[in-house]
């Protein structure tokens, strides 16, 4: 079916039109926290659509090392069907999917937890995400309260790509304006999480001339601290890198509205966490995940810090695990905590700090401890890694 439209030659209609000041319409999108209720489902707009393209700039930009993620040809051979994004981006675009219903109007992302990437997603999928409130926390009236929520990634065929919870900090809407309503969701929200992970691994050896020459499961040990030897300088550019991943909050675009809040919020705008994380898993994935074969997940991930532009970025992994792939022969499952600190060297952050550096922040008062403001970001991480004897 297709349709014509007649186009008659169009006249200028403004001034011939009263200007009616009754009739202003202010849309608002985000939702403050007495707009979040427990069991409420939101399906998110638009959805993504992945080329080879985006998944190659994404990889590119943000200092992806593992040739998984750079290199087709090296993909297939180890089984996958084409190019796959990286988990970094495919976390990074189903999050910010979901800022326009969930956390526009959230003062704070306080955490990310239980983290799973379910299949991969390659080029020409379709993304969509859902968001289920799972918990509201009332911190009393004049406090802002916590949302915690539940996401997930879906693609063309309805198949969960990505799982996980967060928790944000929203404020109570009290006089000012409700927002704009959302659309009834189209199909029902998974109620339990999943629990296993589809890989079309082949078992074909890894390339060690492609994939680097220490980062097969021998490698390493838990324990070991890796001091990451590069930083990445952020400019203007996250702005822009922002709105490319989809993600719709003012905080990270918008310069009048980042002056308009106050406290360490204010200024302006704020690097959106989602890259932040993507540059320091950069940072790292030389010396940590350039044999990965997947990203399992991660969890108990904290932005303790704003970063802002013209910080300089730098990270440290710690292994605090190294297990067996049960059932699978020539595999290995590393666990990591990821450590990012700004506008010092990850070896100047390590001497400076000690093993404080890898301390919970949250956990230091507790412990008498005081919290460490050159550090940005902290999560645990679980990789599928091949082992040299494959």
């Amino acid at each position: 079916m297709s349709i014509t439209v007649n186009l008659p030659s169009q006249q200028e209609l403004s001034p011939t039109v009263d200007v009616d000041l009754e009739r202003v319409r202010r849309p608002q999108y985000g939702r403050y926290l007495d707009e979040l209720e427990p069991g409420q489902t939101f399906e998110h707009p638009r959805g993504f659509t992945f080329t080879r393209g985006n998944i190659l700039l994404f990889s590119r930009t943000f200092m992806q090392a593992n040739p998984l993620y750079l290199n087709a040809q090296y993909a297939t051979e180890l089984g996958f069907s084409d190019l796959p994004a990286s988990p970094q981006m495919v976390f990074n675009v189903v999050l910010s999917l979901g800022v326009q219903n969930d956390s526009e109007k959230a003062i704070a992302n306080l955490g990310y937890y239980d983290v799973q990437f379910l299949r991969p997603v390659y080029p020409g999928d379709t993304l969509r995400a859902f968001t289920r409130v799972l918990e509201r926390k009332d911190r009393g009236p004049d406090k802002p309260g916590i949302a915690r929520i539940r996401t997930v990634g879906v693609n063309q065929t309805n198949n969960v790509v990505l799982q996980y919870e967060r928790k944000v900090m929203v404020a109570w809407r009290g006089d000012r304006l409700p927002t704009t309503p959302a659309a009834t969701p189209s199909m029902p929200f998974p109620d339990e999480p999943l629990s296993q992970v589809d890989l079309p691994l082949s078992g074909a050896a890894v390339t060690g001339v492609l994939s680097g020459p220490n980062t097969a499961v021998e490698d390493f040990s838990c324990g070991d601290i890796i001091v990451h030897a590069n930083g990445r300088s952020i400019t203007e550019e996250h702005m822009a890198l922002t709105y490319l991943v989809g993600n719709s909050h003012p905080l990270h675009f918008d310069g009048e509205y980042s002056r308009s809040l106050s406290g360490k919020m204010s200024g302006n705008p704020i690097v959106y966490g989602g890259l932040v994380f993507a540059w320091l898993e950069g940072l790292a994935s030389r010396d940590i995940s350039e044999r990965s074969v997947w990203e399992l997940g991660f969890t108990e991930g904290y932005h303790t810090q704003p970063v802002f532009a013209g910080d300089t970025l730098g990270a440290l992994s710690r292994v605090l695990a190294v297990e067996e792939a049960a059932g699978l022969h020539g595999y290995g499952i590393v666990t990591t905590q990821l450590i990012g600190v700004k506008n010092l060297t990850a070896a100047a952050a390590l001497d400076k700090y000690a093993e404080d550096l890898f301390i919970k922040e949250d956990s230091k008062r507790a412990l008498g401890k005081e919290k460490i403001s050159d550090k940005i970001f902290e999560i645990e991480r679980r990789l599928l890694l091949t082992r040299r004897s494959q």
